[in-house]
């Protein structure tokens, strides 16, 4: 048997590239939905978070959902790429601000609750948004509380490496958040 090779008829047509959901050649920017793996350790080497052992960090990269001075950091890496970071508390959680240590009588406290320096209670700002306040002193019927972040004013030592990139979709930028591809509500109504 003897097989010729045919041309297609027609002008020829130049080959086309189409883009795969994650692209290995997508570089870390902002409208991109990003996987990363990460360990955070404060200034002694104490790991403070990591996704070791778990899932990684999915988040939408440029709507202020991890640290601004990580989220600079890692602007611009592919996926397979690691770094090591340290982001300034100014580029962190901010720095220790006095304002937010106040005094309060043990009374205000939830009843059940024993009040014990370290322990963390949650709170409600006064914009109305929770907020999470540390024990920071008990004396007598006086409660010193915290509502500083708690690593604010800590230098974070971060090591990170992107798993995955993509395009956000039109909804993930309009919510301003990444949704899970396996629940059609998002977990949320809008």
């Amino acid at each position: 048997m003897h097989v010729r090779a045919r041309r297609p008829r027609g002008p020829r047509k130049a080959a086309q590239w189409v883009p795969q959901e994650r692209s290995v050649f997508m570089k870390v920017a902002n409208g991109q939905v990003v996987e990363m793996e990460y360990t955070l350790r404060d200034d002694a080497g104490e790991v403070i978070d990591t996704s070791e052992g778990s899932d990684p960090l999915v988040y939408l990269h440029g709507e202020s959902q991890i640290v601004p001075g990580l989220e600079k950091a890692i602007t611009g890496l592919a996926v397979g790429e690691s770094l090591k970071v340290t982001v300034s508390p100014e580029e962190g959680y901010g720095t220790l601000d006095p304002s937010q240590v106040m005094k309060v009588d043990r009374k205000q406290l939830p009843r059940d609750a024993e009040p014990e320096v370290g322990m963390q209670l949650a709170g409600m700002g006064p914009d109305g948004h929770p907020i999470l306040l540390t024990i920071m002193a008990v004396e007598g019927s006086t409660v010193t509380l915290d509502a500083n972040h708690p690593l604010a004013g800590k230098n974070l030592h971060f090591e990170v490496k992107i798993k995955s990139i993509r395009e956000a979709t039109a909804d993930e930028l309009e919510h301003g958040h990444v949704h899970d591809p396996n629940d059609p509500h998002h977990g949320h109504h809008h």
